[in-house]
């Protein structure tokens, strides 16, 4: 790639038009960028005549379409907007994983008669959380376990919640959950790595983000 920088710039070229097919132009892209002026081509709007073609004839067709102006540049983002794009969409990848693996711990106190999401709303709060680790390595909740590890509006629902804790699980099961609750821990830790990552990035965007919240907002009322 270097090479073809070197050769480009031997032969004094300051602009070049390429096509964005896939993914492939990319780590050309992020080579040349800061050295020419760079058209990223629609390939549908730039298709030659049908017919026997080649890569030396389709780029001939490609620099005759440069020079005459008629490519539309395809927009591209600065380097830190398409960072960003890449850390969001892992983070949602993630998210999906992470709801993916509390879905599966949900089944399988189902398959085991405990029925802790009738009575906690959220399984995976501060309580809900404390009771699954006690779960986990115990392999039963008792009543006094329950008044240790719930507070606030959950109080008035121990005797409800250590009856739904009260099921057939058995060390198979506990397994399962504990592969799951491992793989949700590293999932959170990851999440927030890249959660941090995003805020060094959002830096330089900030009354950006503040209108985008805004917007948000509204919409949602």
């Amino acid at each position: 790639m270097f090479r073809l920088l070197k050769w480009l710039e031997g032969h004094e070229v300051t602009h070049i038009a390429m096509e964005s097919t896939g993914v492939y132009w990319k780590p050309v892209f992020n080579i040349l960028e800061d050295f020419f002026d760079i058209t990223l081509a629609n390939a549908q709007r730039i298709k030659n005549v049908p017919g026997r073609k080649t890569d030396v004839s389709d780029a001939e067709w490609i620099a005759k379409l440069l020079r005459h102006g008629l490519i539309e540049k395809s927009f591209v983002p600065p380097v830190d907007i398409r960072e960003l794009r890449d850390l969001t969409r892992l983070r949602k990848k993630w998210i999906s994983h992470l709801v993916s693996e509390k879905n599966r711990i949900q089944k399988v106190l189902e398959s085991s008669n405990v029925k802790l999401s009738t009575v906690i709303s959220d399984v995976f709060g501060v309580s809900g959380r404390k009771l699954l680790n006690r779960l986990i390595e115990q392999g039963y909740v008792d009543e006094v376990d329950v008044e240790k590890d719930i507070h606030g509006k959950l109080i008035p629902k121990k005797q409800r919640i250590t009856d739904s804790l009260f099921g057939t699980i058995n060390e198979h099961q506990i397994f399962l959950i504990r592969q799951s609750w491992q793989h949700i821990q590293y999932l959170e830790t990851l999440i927030s790595e890249i959660e941090e990552r995003m805020d060094q990035l959002l830096q330089n965007y900030q009354e950006e983000l503040q209108l985008l919240c805004i917007m948000g907002r509204r919409f949602a009322w």
